[in-house]
């Protein structure tokens, strides 16, 4: 685990249609859009998460262990043009994340759970990889989709996001597969709304968000171990 990386703010929430709604239109008004979604201000995100034989990243989450560490590898509106290995760092309340972008011919290696030739690497990352695919055999475990549309601004670093129409892909690891069959996990059409920051969130953003979503509770939501619920793990 890297503790010397810059540390943000994540808080996470879940929200309704209507609140989704509201909010969305309100920060269209006074934040940045992504430079990264359509006109619609989305992209699609797909996410092969990593887990040890042991699933040690899912339960480390459910037992809230304040210090983990979370592999994927992600690429956006299924396509192989961008593809990202991230390693999602938590330390305490606070997070950072490490991102290489690497070539699909290594992807595929790595989705094979082959660590061979990392251990030459001078990247850290992979570096890191190398180990926990020997010592702990990290291999691939569920794909996780949703929707992304986020509004951005200068100060501390804002980034808001709404996840939409979250699904996920079972025991599938197919991740270029635009067919593969994904379920929702959710029992409702719950929106997950995302606010990072450096230090202090800026205090219009807090109240835009206290105006439009003053009932929502922040909550310790992840994507991934909703996307696992159907294995008989509690999310």
């Amino acid at each position: 685990m890297a503790f010397n990386l810059p540390l943000r703010h994540e808080l996470k929430f879940f929200i309704n249609e209507m609140q989704y709604h509201l909010l969305s239109n309100a920060l269209d008004h006074v934040l940045h859009r992504d430079p990264n979604g359509d006109e619609n201000n989305e992209y699609h995100i797909r996410s092969l998460y990593f887990d040890t034989a042991f699933d040690t990243a899912l339960y480390d989450k459910l037992d809230g262990v304040q210090n983990r560490d979370k592999y994927r590898i992600r690429i956006y509106n299924l396509s192989d043009r961008v593809i990202k290995l991230e390693c999602k760092t938590k330390v305490g309340s606070l997070i950072s994340k490490r991102s290489l972008s690497i070539p699909r011919d290594l992807c595929e290696q790595l989705m094979a759970g082959d660590p061979y030739g990392l251990e030459t690497t001078r990247s850290g990352l992979l570096t890191d990889m190398y180990r926990e695919m020997t010592v702990n055999l990290l291999r691939p475990v569920v794909l996780v989709d949703y929707v992304r549309e986020a509004y951005l601004h200068p100060a501390e670093e804002v980034r808001i996001t709404f996840d939409k129409q979250l699904r996920t892909g079972l025991r599938s690891t197919d991740l270029f597969n635009p067919h593969v069959p994904t379920v929702p996990p959710f029992d409702n059409n719950d929106v997950i709304l995302e606010v990072k920051f450096n230090r202090v969130m800026p205090p219009y953003i807090r109240d835009l968000l206290c105006t439009y979503c003053p009932n929502a509770q922040q909550s310790a939501i992840s994507k991934y171990t909703w996307c696992r619920r159907f294995e008989d793990k509690e999310a």
